[in-house]
């Protein structure tokens, strides 16, 4: 049997990057009741989510 992993991993392109990321808030926002306080480290991630993306616009 052949157990070696194979870490040769295909880069997605900006724009993938970004559908996917967005179809992931999406989902969030519909599955979290906006009235729930999140997690201290997901409250800082999303915190962090927010600098980076303004700084890229």
């Amino acid at each position: 049997m052949d157990t070696r992993i194979n870490n040769d991993f295909e880069q997605i392109d900006h724009k993938t990057c970004v559908s996917i990321c967005d179809a992931i808030g999406e989902r969030l926002q519909q599955n979290m009741r906006t009235e729930t306080e999140l997690p201290p480290r997901l409250r800082e991630l999303v915190d962090e989510l927010y600098r980076r993306e303004n700084e890229l616009h």
